[in-house]
């Protein structure tokens, strides 16, 4: 049996929805299993032992019609079984339809039924204890017989990789033997990222009598903000960060991450990533995302988060997420990140 999954959105969605593959190897052995993602989420899923082939879609690419219909070809001579889309987009649902596969599953979308077998609405509760998002995964195998399972999302470094980055940390005078942090200094995009002056709060609460070492998580185009973050520090805090060290690509970071004793900062693929590996978690939410959704595997020790609704429970109605920031005060969670450090970062 043949079986294809689709998931082209962001890193996190492509790491969460990997834990499909996972489950549909325990169900079907000797199933040959292909994972469709985008380009830049190939990162998080090379070496799973649960996917036999990871398909590269690349959006650029993509956008001429003449190439996405070779790419359709492609995936119609590679005759599936199953196509399980986890994306649920047209173009998901394109490629679904095209597949000729005779079983497709999906999410309820108002122009998912008439093309595609089986399709499953979300829902905004959990019912598992663990997050919707993994919650709606684990739903589009009912059609296949599958039971609910919670399966934590993994991510699989090589030796090789966590040697080389044990030598990039070195070559670069960070210690192994101080405790790093890894920090997601910058969100993904402006309504994920918690205010400057308000994270270097953070920054110099983590560092207070505190023997440690910060690195930063940020892409290239965030730079500016990155240092504009590290000049609102204090020097003590300064002292600490790593301001100079950076990862050349996703795997890079990934092992670095693994290195490390606990992520910090704004909720987004980075922590879910650290959470794939293990890697204690304590996640600032936007006031925009729903926490319940990405929340998985909370607990009061390795896995914490916060949002504004933890402490606010009267907000006024349509604030726009720059001044529901301003309310989330980072006293409101001190006492919590303190607790979080002294248990996993000493």
């Amino acid at each position: 049996m043949k079986i294809l999954v689709i998931q082209k959105k962001k890193i996190g969605d492509v790491l969460i929805s990997s834990i499909i593959l996972e489950a549909l190897k325990k169900k079907f052995p000797d199933s040959e299993l292909h994972y469709l993602v985008n380009t830049v989420g190939v990162a998080v899923v090379e070496n799973n032992p649960f996917i036999d082939k990871i398909i590269q879609f690349d959006y650029s690419a993509n956008k001429k019609l003449s190439l996405f219909f070779n790419f359709l070809v492609e995936i119609k001579r590679s005759k599936y079984d199953i196509v399980i889309d986890a994306y649920g987009t047209p173009k998901s649902m394109i490629i679904s339809l095209f597949s000729g596969a005779k079983e497709t599953i999906s999410y309820k979308k108002p122009y998912t039924n008439l093309f595609i077998k089986h399709t499953f609405e979300r829902s905004s509760k959990s019912y598992h204890n663990t997050s919707t998002a993994l919650e709606h995964r684990m739903m589009l195998l009912k059609p296949l017989d599958i039971d609910f399972e919670i399966i934590a999302p993994k991510i699989f470094l090589t030796a090789l990789e966590i040697k080389n980055a044990k030598n990039k940390l070195t070559n670069a005078g960070i210690s192994l033997d101080i405790p790093i942090l890894m920090i997601s200094a910058i969100g993904s995009e402006t309504f994920k990222s918690y205010p400057l002056e308000y994270m270097a709060i953070v920054l110099n609460t983590i560092t207070k009598d505190r023997n440690i070492q910060l690195l930063f998580n940020y892409i290239p185009f965030q730079k500016e903000d990155a240092l504009k973050l590290y000049s609102l520090c204090n020097t003590e805090t300064q002292e600490k960060i790593k301001i100079d060290f950076y990862t050349e690509n996703l795997r890079e970071f990934l092992a670095v991450t693994y290195l490390c004793k606990a992520l910090v900062g704004n909720e987004g693929g980075a922590t879910n990533m650290a959470k794939a590996m293990n890697i204690p978690n304590f996640n600032i939410f936007s006031p925009e995302i729903t926490k319940a959704s990405w929340n998985f595997f909370e607990n009061e020790t390795t896995n914490i988060s916060v949002h504004l609704d933890d402490y606010v429970t009267h907000l006024e109605p349509n604030q726009n997420y720059e001044a529901l920031y301003k309310k989330f005060k980072p006293s409101f969670f001190e006492d919590q990140l303190i607790r979080f450090l002294n248990l996993n970062c000493n």
